[in-house]
């Protein structure tokens, strides 16, 4: 396995798989606290839901690419780039927004979640509650079971969109750089796998995790990762003005290096080609390309001056926010 090319899927699906497994963790502890742990398989359904609906947007979207191959060979040297261009830009957006959210939701993220299911299980008898014809308030039988899938399906519901969302993100940038093929996947499930293993360590036998800091780790590596993205999201939209100029007979190009990407900022092909190590590993995690264009170049500093402000930002927000109300009170943070 190259393990250049599996590297970033790698930390993208273990990140976002450890986010999802912190929200399932939470759910089956606030259960468990609750005297509710019956309503597990709900949380375990929605698991799999989520697995599985993540699988099947990979699916559609893949069958999409192949039936792209099947256009004629001018539509197809426009679509595939406009394709490729769009699951950049949606990998991007989405990857950048959850990384500073985040981070910004990580102290309230638990008592936001212990509220919801909570709420869910408002009135929902436990499992070691009175008998199964009435209980204490005089309820039936069948509306105790009511209550019991009202609850259940709140469960269901809020682990499937923890795990859909975080799976649909990681599906979305594995197919944003398809042309890594199984390397992609293989790096997707070992992530997958590592996320379950730490969700196992944490909730099940203890074990603590310095999870602050795995997320920092976690949360630069995805900040380089999603900065290369938009290097391959200029090429695919250099590509396809080239492609839709040579189909329309116009001009389009408004540079000779390139077509729209201006001229060339360096040229390293020589001593540090992109295509092997440790050239492979640098475009892997960096975006690094050994031809790059002014506007990759702009866009990449510039990506990085916003958004990763914005990250470092949201880290230290919360500490200062912290310090400013333990001023006002006379106690410590």
């Amino acid at each position: 396995m190259d393990i250049s090319a599996a590297l970033p899927t790698f930390v993208i699906v273990l990140r976002e798989g450890v986010e999802a497994a912190l929200v399932v963790g939470i759910v089956l502890a606030c259960l468990k606290k609750a005297q509710r742990s019956h309503l597990n398989p709900w949380a375990y359904a929605g698991i799999a839901a989520g697995l599985g609906g993540s699988g099947l947007v990979g699916v559609v979207l893949s069958g999409l690419f192949d039936r792209v191959h099947l256009l004629e060979g001018d539509v197809e040297a426009v679509v595939e780039p406009l394709l490729k261009l769009g699951l950049c830009a949606v990998a991007i957006a989405m990857l950048s927004w959850m990384l500073i959210w985040m981070t910004r939701q990580a102290k309230s993220l638990k008592g936001e979640i212990e509220q919801a299911v909570l709420q869910g299980l408002d009135g929902t008898p436990g499992a070691e509650g009175p008998g199964a014809g009435t209980n204490a308030a005089g309820t039936n039988a069948a509306d105790t079971n009511a209550a019991g899938a009202k609850a259940g399906w709140g469960v269901f519901g809020l682990v499937l969109i923890a795990v859909l969302r975080e799976g649909f993100e990681a599906v979305v940038f594995i197919l944003a750089n398809w042309q890594r093929g199984l390397d992609a996947s293989l790096g997707a499930i070992a992530g997958l796998f590592g996320a379950v293993a730490i969700g196992v360590a944490l909730f099940r036998f203890g074990i603590r995790i310095d999870l602050r800091r795995f997320f920092l780790v976690m949360g630069l590596l995805l900040l380089l990762i999603v900065a290369g993205l938009t290097t391959s999201l200029l090429k695919s939209a250099d590509g396809a003005v080239v492609a839709i100029a040579q189909l329309n007979h116009t001009q389009l190009c408004i540079s000779q290096a390139s077509c729209i990407l201006g001229p060339l900022v360096w040229n390293f092909s020589g001593w540090l080609p992109q295509d092997v190590l440790p050239g492979l590993l640098l475009k892997s995690l960096l975006g690094y390309r050994d031809h790059l264009y002014l506007a990759q170049a702009v866009l990449y500093v510039g990506f990085l001056g916003t958004v990763g402000t914005l990250y470092f930002r949201s880290l230290v927000v919360p500490n200062a926010a912290a310090s400013l109300k333990s001023g006002a009170s006379g106690r410590p943070a």
